[in-house]
């Protein structure tokens, strides 16, 4: 994890996301230098997936969270096909619903939580509820704060119950996220993902910067860590994550369990 450690945000620091640097690449000066290296660390998840599954006692959620166009879906479609779908699960939550409106906002979040022996993955999470409800003042500072800390209790109970808890923010300049924006309106292919309120959730960039620094602080937490990406290029942005996946799996070391006593095929009886 020494190569990542520079990317955790230490718990009770105050960072600045403005701050870091989107375009950086670490100890690669080109593209064609991470590629066999992301493809090998994506190669290694498979079976560290299975041992996980096999064991069924623990699970592993990785939060994702970005700017519009931050590469959020690029990253599962990338890193997250190492994986065998059935022991994997992607949740995205969208706008709340009417129903979802009537309960706290952890409810709707708690019923995707992966089970035991299985890796979850939030794009967007519960996090939009103190990012988007503050950018908009759809809450008050106080009620942020309030739901900041019920946020860190629940990640808590997470881990004391056996989920690993990693959230990667992943980070892109104004300018990168202006130009794929309109890399999207140019291509027939891509056009239907872009939506006119992008352009109008631009308008508040750095407002989202000041919300995002403000809960990344509250809530880069021991059990619970932060990990800024740098996210301009997305290459470097897979090799990280890829990175940054497979040491967490290899830290929590998931073991087959021991074979049932007193069963051998070989003496059975023909």
């Amino acid at each position: 994890m020494k190569e990542t450690k520079k990317y955790r945000v230490k718990p009770g620091s105050r960072v600045r996301v403005d701050e870091m640097d989107p375009d950086d690449k670490g100890r690669f000066d080109k593209e064609e230098d991470a590629l066999e290296e992301t493809e090998g660390l994506i190669r290694e998840l498979d079976p560290l997936q299975e041992r996980l599954y096999a064991e069924g006692k623990r699970s592993l959620l990785i939060i994702l969270q970005a700017m519009d166009t931050g590469g959020k879906d690029g990253t599962i479609r990338h890193v997250i096909k190492g994986i065998n779908p059935q022991g994997c699960q992607v949740t995205s939550f969208k706008v709340p619903t009417d129903e979802e409106r009537a309960h706290d906002f952890l409810w709707r979040v708690h019923q995707h939580v992966p089970a035991r022996g299985y890796i979850g993955i939030f794009n967007r999470s519960h996090y939009e509820d103190v990012l988007v409800t503050r950018v908009h003042d759809l809450i008050s500072t106080e009620e942020a704060k309030k739901r900041l800390r019920e946020i860190n209790d629940f990640e808590k109970s997470l881990v004391h119950n056996g989920t690993t808890v990693l959230k990667l923010y992943l980070t892109i300049s104004k300018a990168e996220q202006r130009r794929r924006l309109q890399a999207r309106l140019d291509d027939p292919h891509k056009r239907w993902k872009f939506s006119p309120n992008d352009l109008k959730e631009r308008q508040y960039w750095d407002r989202y910067l000041k919300v995002y620094a403000e809960a990344i602080s509250a809530t880069s937490t021991r059990h619970a860590p932060w990990y800024l990406i740098p996210a301009n290029h997305k290459w470097y942005r897979n090799y990280l994550v890829a990175k940054i996946i497979v040491a967490t799996l290899k830290e929590m070391n998931p073991q087959y369990p021991p074979a049932q006593k007193g069963i051998d095929f070989r003496k059975e009886i023909r």
